[in-house]
Order: C-alpha cells, then structure tokens, then sequence
C-alpha cells in the first residue's frame, strides 16, 4: 500500500458517503425511504439490480473454484443464466402487488401467519447474507495487503459508510450509489486479466501448463453435469421469486418496464463479468505453477493475484471495487430490512396505528441494528461458496409457496405450510443420512436439493387440494391486481386501472394452470406481446454471451 492507494481509498469512503448524503436530502416520508416512490428510471434500475446482485464474495469464490476446478465451474455463478429469460416474466407482479416488502405479498396471499413467518425468514436471509458478503471481503483484503490492513478494520469503515448514507437517503441513496458501485464492481472483475495474461505469457502459456479441461465450457472434471445444471437452474428460478428484495428490483422503477429491463438486463451484466471472474481463476492457476507456490485456500486465488499482479495506485482501486461490490448490496439489504421490520412487525403487531413519520424512524433504526447483527454474524462463516448457495436454497424451498402461489389459483396456507416445513426438513434429512452429522451449512449437492424441491412441491400440491381453500373474494382481489397494469396512467371506465391485456401486458405465467381453457389462447399474442418479445430478446443475449465465453476458451 502506497500514500496513493490510501488517498484513492479514503476519497472513495468520503466521497460516496456524500454523494449519498446529498441524494438523501428529500427523504421526508416512509414510501420513499422504502420504495423511492416507485420513480427510478430503467437505467437506475440496471444499476441496483447489478450492483445489489453482485457481491464481493462472488468473484472470490468463482476464481476459487475455477482455480481448483477450471472454466466449467462458471456455472455455479451462471446457474441462474438460463432462467434470467424468466426474470423478464416475473418483474411486473412485484410492482402489482402494489406492496413494499414481498412479507405483505404472502400475508395478502395466504394470511398473516404466513406471512409473519416470512418476515423472519426474510430478516435471517438478510442478515446471513450480509456476513457472507463481509467474510468474503475480509479474505480478498486479507491476502491482498499482506495482512498490512486488518480485514476487520476495513470491515468496519465499509460498514460505517453503508449505514450513514443508507440511514439518511433509504433505497433512493442506495439505489443511486449502487449505480455509481456498478461501474467500479465492473473495473474490479476485469482489472487482473491484462497483467495475469501477461505474466503467464498469454494464452498459449496458460493451455501449456493446466489440464485441457480446464478450458472446457462443460466438464463432468468440475463436478458440473447436466443433473448439477438442472438442479442449479431450479434453485434459481425458484429461489429469485422469494428473495426478499425482490420488491427493490422490480417494482421502484418509474414503470413496469423499468422493472423488467432492470432486472433482467442488470443481471445480464453480471453474467458477462462473470467471464472475467472465471478468466481470472485460471490465469492465477497458472501463475502459482509458474512461481511454484501453493495457496492453502483456493478462495486465496483472487487475493493473491491481486498481490502479485497489481501496482501503486491500482491496489487502491482494487480495494474501491471490493468494497464496493460489498456496500452496493448491504445499502439495499439495510433499507430492506428495515422494511420487513417496519411494516411486518412492527406495523402489523405492535402499532398498527403508527404513524408515518414512526414508520420512517423504525426502518432507520432497525435497518441499523440488524446490519449490524450482520457484522457480527460474519465471523461464524468459514467457506463463502457454500454460505452463497446455501442462502439461496432454503430461499428456494420459500420460492415454492410465493411461485406457486402466483401460478395455481388453488393453492392455500396449510399446502404452503407444508411445503416449507417438508422440503427444508427433507434437506436436512437427507444430507444428515449422506454425511452423518447435523451442521447449518452443508455443501450444496444437487441430489439432496432436487429431491428437497420435489417433495416440497408435492406437499404444496396434495396438502392444498385436501384442505378448505382461501377465501374466494380475498383471492379475486389478489389476482385482480396481477390483471392489472401497474402504471397506467388514467382509470378505466370501471373506475380501476385498465386490464393489462387491452395493452399486451398480460402475465404469461399468471394461472398457469388455467392455460388448458379455450379462452387462454384467444388473441395470444396481442395480449402477451410484452412478455413474448422480451423473453425472446433475453435469449437471444443469453446465446451471445455463451459464445463470447466459449470463444475466448478457444484462444491460443
């Protein structure tokens, strides 16, 4: 560390703290600390999706694992690739919902204590989350700095920064600073390339040193099969429905399109670099062959050629861009939670009559000491890969009751009830019989998980049928919204907004299982136009950067 890696470091600290400070200036009300007031523009909205998706822990643990496994194992980050199509079809019914946490979408769909229950899931998500994110930052600052800077002190300061502005300018300070985070979180996860590339004599060096299939888009050597793919394909597309900030991601934007392009695309942004993640792990690969070393943790390997490659100056950068990548997601988290709290708990239990000038003060405060929780949580967590995926299974077993809800008008409380209860213990159950002993975090397995999701979907299934379904007027009310588009500017003739399906917004996922009906075919694509040209377009940017991935594999 250089005085000029120290003033890069501290003007970044300083410098978005203010910025965030200023943003926050016209925060006056409840709606816009929690959901900005629904006015993001889509590039905003790009912005936060990517910068709240992308954590420091994840190009930590992709170049760990590519580093012992080779390129194959960018599916662990891409696992969602293939259903981000689906984030295109999923955004509008977050913004429908007309709710500011995804807990009121599940009380409005199955009642209170269900919705209770998720609140708590929601808030242990967030704060589990957090420690992951913290803990994977702390070993990349750690090996960098040759222990000079205490990972904890760094902890610390990044900390402090995410809750003053978070806590002045709620989500519009965090959603305009994720933006800003972005742009650094993409310098960070190409910055190595050109310096590794050049240590280890491009290419060509690299294929004369490591294993051919190390270079292989595909390969059963890094214990990614077709099963592994498809089991970690459903843990996405199942598990993105229930995660908890979901409601930041979809439904600030100014309209649903806004939503859409946010989250879909800002996600596409992450898949791209995590080319440079996966790139990184095996030029460092080939870099500890080169200067005969060896690294007692493969999630060293970020930390280490960060050492070895970058100069005064660019260590600083490098330390913006991992906090950064932390403090774009924690400010989300931290308004999130504060939410969840506020308008779950707090609201909903304590002081139903509260008002909206308390509801402002308890998301501050409790937003803070819950991140805080988070802080502290960190030091427990010992592999970041499993941490991340297990965060995103058990939200996976949650996804069951808020996908299936949305999809099968019949589904009830005590069929969500069973779901959640009988595929988390299922998991634990089969794990423990695998492994012969009870801990938190197993390392994800795709048969343990696919047999999970399979017996929970089934309790959801048989369990609602063979019990009294929810009220019939509740239930048209909830799917009423879902029929109804979000940002339409004047009232129909029924004095309610106008049916989506007059303008091509209708749901393609909505009542799945009414698609056998006649009527479900009338007009297709005229009332589906929306979702059927966006999910196209997302394909076919799916395929350019499968390409790119597997062209650069084919150099030297």
């Amino acid at each position: 560390m250089t005085t000029l890696d120290y003033v890069i470091l501290v003007t970044y600290f300083v410098g978005l703290m203010l910025f965030g400070l200023w943003i926050s200036r016209s925060i006056k009300t409840s709606d816009a600390y929690f959901r900005g007031e629904r006015k993001f523009s889509w590039w905003i909205m790009m912005g936060q999706a990517f910068g709240t998706g992308t954590h420091a822990e994840m190009p930590v643990a992709q170049t760990g694992v590519t580093f012992g496994h080779g390129f194959a194992t960018i599916w662990y980050q891409w696992k969602n690739m293939l259903i981000t199509p689906f984030y295109w079809l999923i955004a509008p019914f977050y913004r429908r919902s007309d709710r500011t946490t995804v807990g009121e979408i599940i009380e409005d769909r199955y009642g209170r204590r269900m919705g209770l229950f998720y609140s708590i899931f929601a808030i242990a998500f967030f704060v589990f989350n957090m420690g992951a994110m913290l803990q994977g930052a702390a070993k990349v600052i750690s090996v960098i700095s040759d222990d000079l800077l205490s990972p904890n002190g760094v902890v610390i300061a990044m900390t402090v920064a995410f809750i003053v502005y978070s806590f002045a300018g709620g989500l519009v300070a965090a959603a305009y600073t994720d933006f800003i985070q972005g742009m650094l979180i993409i310098v960070l996860s190409f910055m190595l390339i050109p310096l590794g590339l050049h240590e280890v004599n491009g290419f060509a060096g690299m294929k004369e040193v490591l294993p051919e299939n190390f270079f292989y888009l595909m390969s059963e050597e890094s214990g990614i099969d077709g099963f592994t793919l498809a089991m970690l394909a459903v843990n996405g597309i199942v598990g993105i429905t229930a995660q908890p900030h979901m409601v930041s991601m979809c439904a600030t934007g100014n309209t649903e399109r806004a939503g859409r392009i946010g989250q879909t695309f800002g996600s596409m942004v992450k898949r791209m670099v995590t080319v440079g993640w996966a790139l990184t792990g095996l030029i460092v690969a080939a870099m500890v062959i080169k200067n005969n070393v060896s690294l007692a943790d493969p999630e060293m390997a970020f930390g280490y050629g960060a050492r070895e490659l970058l100069g005064p100056g660019l260590i600083g950068l490098m330390f913006a861009a991992i906090v950064a990548a932390n403090m774009s997601t924690c400010s989300t988290f931290m308004v999130n939670n504060g939410a969840l709290f506020t308008q779950n708990i707090y609201k909903e239990y304590i002081n139903p009559t509260a008002p909206d000038s308390k509801l402002l003060s308890m998301g501050r405060y409790s937003g803070l000491i819950l991140s805080l929780i988070a802080a502290l949580f960190a030091l427990s967590i010992k592999n970041v890969l499993h941490a991340f995926l297990f965060t995103e299974t058990i939200a996976a077993f949650v996804g069951i009751i808020f996908l299936g809800g949305l999809i099968w008008k019949r589904a009830n409380r005590y069929g969500a009830a069973a779901a959640v209860v009988l595929s988390i213990g299922s998991y634990y159950f089969i794990n423990f019989q695998n492994t012969g002993e009870l801990i938190l975090v197993y390392a994800w397995k795709p048969a343990p998980f696919g047999w999970a999701m399979l017996i929970g979907f089934a309790a959801f299934y048989i369990v609602s049928l063979l019990t009294q379904k929810e009220d019939d007027e509740k239930m048209e009310v909830f799917f009423d919204k879902m029929r109804r588009k979000s940002d339409a500017k004047t009232l129909g003739p029924d004095g309610k907004l106008p049916l989506a399906s007059e303008t091509g917004d209708d749901l393609l996922l909505l009542d799945l299982a009414g698609w056998l009906k006649k009527e479900r075919w009338q007009n297709f694509f005229k009332r589906y136009r929306e979702d059927l040209v966006g999910f196209v377009l997302s394909w076919l940017l799916i395929a350019v950067i499968i390409f790119i991935a597997w062209a650069i594999l084919q150099i030297g």
